[in-house]
């Protein structure tokens, strides 16, 4: 029988653990990965917008969905270990990297919607999906509503339950009950929209172990140079789903939950310590519930890995996936 953690046990050791909202207190390295993004993209027409993507490699589909702030740019170095034997797809979605910014609210139903016709238009199947932060709950909601369509999920940092949806803001811990707070006040729209404080300061400073390069962090900044531009990344901290609100993304984390700790699908996690999303009471509960899964510990790290264990990363989902294919 599996063992399982009590949700009030996990929800206040999570709210202890989350740190999106601290000061990073792994030791910082020397330097991080390569800047370089070593990839041409390619453009394809979604819903009358222009989609930025990186194709690379032959094989059966390996689908990277990133998160907020970031772009496809988040997987250059990880991408390299997959494509001797597959074919490695990473979009910049919507509003994001060098993908159009539409007239939209950039909400969930937009991003799962634009990232349905993708998928579709480039018609492709039998998925294994690597997903991270927001790319996971869009990830995780397609491989629930297509299960025929994915093979495999690999997922980090990932906004799953328990963690989410969050009962209260209080339940987050003080810390990210003021972060998530001043997001959805006034103060957070100025922040993010005139400050480019995902960037500048989720990623740039609170998200990473290892300190970003200011070539790294030119990359992200470049698809936002703009008040406007920065649309997207207000939206995206907007839809986290606090008591119940919205009810769309709270329902379909809550869904995406029950069909995770359900399906038999071959799964691969990936965490670090403490993590973020995905702190460690998270993480036992996993792998106490989720079955066919297997598990790397990647060491020290917060939110945005890619940045920190690239390699680990890359080897890790191109060993795992060898496997799963016999």
């Amino acid at each position: 029988m599996k063992r399982t953690i009590s949700r009030r046990v996990l929800l206040k050791t999570t709210a202890a653990l989350t740190t999106l909202a601290l000061a990073s207190p792994v030791p910082a390295q020397a330097s991080g990965p390569s800047a370089n993004m070593p990839f041409e993209k390619k453009f394809i027409e979604i819903n009358g917008a222009q989609m930025a993507y990186v194709d690379e490699g032959e094989g059966p589909v390996m689908l990277f969905l990133h998160g907020n702030p970031t772009s496809s740019y988040l997987w250059r170095n990880v991408i390299p270990f997959v494509t001797s034997g597959y074919r490695a797809i990473a979009p910049d979605l919507i509003g994001m990297g060098d993908s159009a910014k539409p007239d939209i609210d950039y909400s969930f139903a937009d991003q799962a919607a634009y990232l349905d016709r993708f998928i579709a238009t480039l018609d492709l199947r039998d998925v294994i999906l690597v997903v991270h932060d927001w790319g996971s709950v869009l990830g995780m909601r397609y491989a629930r509503l297509n299960e025929a369509n994915v093979r495999a999920l690999a997922f980090m940092e990932a906004g799953i339950p328990p963690a989410l949806p969050a009962p209260s803001l209080e339940a987050m811990g003080l810390q990210n009950a003021q972060l998530f707070g001043m997001l959805r006040s006034p103060a957070g729209e100025e922040a993010v929209l005139q400050g480019n404080f995902f960037v500048e300061e989720v990623l740039g400073k609170l998200g990473v172990a290892t300190p970003l390069s200011q070539d790294v962090l030119d990359h992200y900044r470049a698809p936002f140079p703009t008040p406007q531009s920065r649309k997207p990344t207000l939206a995206w901290p907007r839809q986290v789903p606090i008591a119940g609100e919205p009810a769309d993304t709270a329902a379909v984390i809550t869904e995406n939950g029950a069909w995770l700790y359900t399906t038999d699908m071959p799964k691969l996690m990936l965490h670090v310590q403490p993590g973020a999303l995905m702190p460690p009471p998270v993480v036992e509960y996993v792998k106490a519930n989720a079955s066919n899964l297997e598990h790397v510990d990647l060491g020290a790290g917060i939110h945005f890995i890619q940045e920190d264990h690239p390699e680990a990363i890359g080897r890790a989902v191109r060993d795992w996936a060898d496997r799963i294919a016999i």
